[in-house]
């Protein structure tokens, strides 16, 4: 059987490879917990920033597009709007989530000393300041995504199982819009804060 037939098997075919080049290139001998948070982390995180991008990036002006064209025999956004958006957004607001709680398992993996590194990132602690700005706008950009772009996104899409209103549905668009747009300008410096962190700052 073809792994790559199906995402589960792509994915635990992934995982499989991983292992194998882990044990091939040779092993301490003991497990590395900081090491895990932030694989899996990073993993996460490009789920929950490549679908953002593909949001402000793709389907955004492709819906426009289409809306633009509706009336002169262009197909509309029905197709996106019911078959890829819902699903997008699934894994989107989950992504979302799972990246920030990989990322505070990280921060306490790091964190050697006494106390919490969660702690240490988000009061700014001496050599937790570039984290701990990454970590905040990330926590942000969690909450755009949970309070105000999926609550939104369900208005829009009609997934909340309720009418609305022409106006409330285009104001529910121009705050989703705003959200989202708002998280891919803050992508830049939280990302910034989690490379910097660990090569060191630009400047």
């Amino acid at each position: 059987m073809n792994p790559l037939k199906s995402i589960l098997g792509t994915i635990v075919a992934g995982f499989v490879l991983a292992f194998i080049i882990m044990f091939a290139l040779g092993t301490s001998g003991h497990v590395n917990p900081l090491e895990f948070w932030v694989w899996i982390h990073v993993i996460v995180g490009i789920t929950w920033i490549g679908l953002l991008y593909y949001f402000n990036f793709i389907q955004v002006p492709g819906v426009g597009k289409a809306l633009a064209e509706k009336d002169s025999g262009g197909p509309g956004p029905v197709a996106i709007n019911k078959y890829i958006a819902p699903n997008a957004l699934f894994w989107f607001r989950w992504a979302a989530l799972a990246t920030w709680l990989t990322g505070t398992m990280a921060l306490e993996a790091i964190h050697g000393g006494p106390g919490s590194g969660v702690v240490a990132a988000f009061t700014f602690a001496d050599g937790y300041a570039v984290i701990g700005m990454g970590a905040w706008l990330g926590t942000i950009m969690l909450f755009n995504v949970w309070g105000l772009i999926w609550p939104n996104q369900k208005k829009i899409l009609g997934l909340d199982g309720k009418e609305h209103s022409p106006e409330v549905i285009a104001k529910a668009k121009v705050v989703a819009l705003m959200a989202s747009r708002t998280n891919t300008m803050l992508s830049i410096p939280m990302l910034y804060g989690m490379t910097a962190f660990g090569h060191g700052p630009l400047f």
